[in-house]
């Protein structure tokens, strides 16, 4: 794969996968306010503001109901698929939103819908990082934690076909865990975004994203400045 010049978009398409039940947060993440957005906003804004030309929402369950708060571009660059499978698992939700990525994509940049603290800035370091390697695969790693893996996940077009055989929740990491030379780390400092799963992580977050004087933005929700990378 040749590296883009530093501007131009890139031949990649975000893929955010927010079709699942949220059976441990008891209503859905994706609708819940944080700042002046809803949860899953922040998560499209931030696949937005990156170099990525295209995103992809998967929804699945209660689709309508998101799809109608969602704030999209009129230019076409963000589209909802739904999952009708939804109860399959991320696996169905996965392969549901790579079917509908554009084919002059050579990659998809897979973005949980429940990571609203994930900066397009670190979106953009990992795609650099994928492109500028001869790997298939690129995600970041984070050395404070020990070296723990997150999201976006970079992954080539010639994976793709390999993820049929998943199931479940079973996503990306169980297909590279057997494959460390496909993968590309890239380190990123402090920890990885946190998932929010419970009311208690949601709680916790929306608590950061209120304080007096905070901008109500994934980048300033991250104690010790979450979009500040490697600098």
């Amino acid at each position: 794969m040749a590296t883009p010049e530093p501007r131009q978009r890139l031949p990649a398409s975000a893929v955010v996968l927010a079709a699942g039940t949220a059976s441990r947060m008891g209503r859905s993440k994706s609708l819940l306010p944080l700042g002046d957005r809803c949860l899953l906003q922040h998560v499209v804004d931030a696949a937005l503001a990156s170099r990525l030309a295209e995103v992809i929402v998967v929804l699945g369950c209660r689709a309508a109901e998101i799809r109608s708060v969602l704030r999209l571009p009129a230019d076409g660059r963000a589209r909802v698929v739904v999952n009708a499978d939804f109860a399959a698992g991320q696996s169905a939700s996965l392969r549901c939103g790579l079917r509908a990525v554009t084919r002059r994509s050579e990659a998809a940049a897979v973005l949980l819908g429940d990571q609203p603290t994930v900066p397009a800035a670190r979106i953009d370091r990992v795609a650099e990082a994928f492109f500028a390697s001869r790997a298939p695969a690129a995600r970041p790693v984070f050395p404070d934690a020990g070296g723990v893996p997150g999201h976006p996940v970079f992954l080539a077009r010639r994976l793709w076909p390999l993820l049929d055989g998943l199931a479940g929740d079973h996503g990306a990491r169980e297909l590279l865990a057997d494959r460390p030379d496909w993968l590309t780390p890239v380190p990123e400092r402090g920890g990885p975004p946190p998932d929010v799963d419970t009311p208690d992580d949601y709680e916790g977050l929306a608590r950061v994203a209120m304080v007096p004087g905070a901008e109500p933005s994934p980048a300033r929700v991250i104690a010790g400045g979450e979009d500040s990378g490697r600098r």
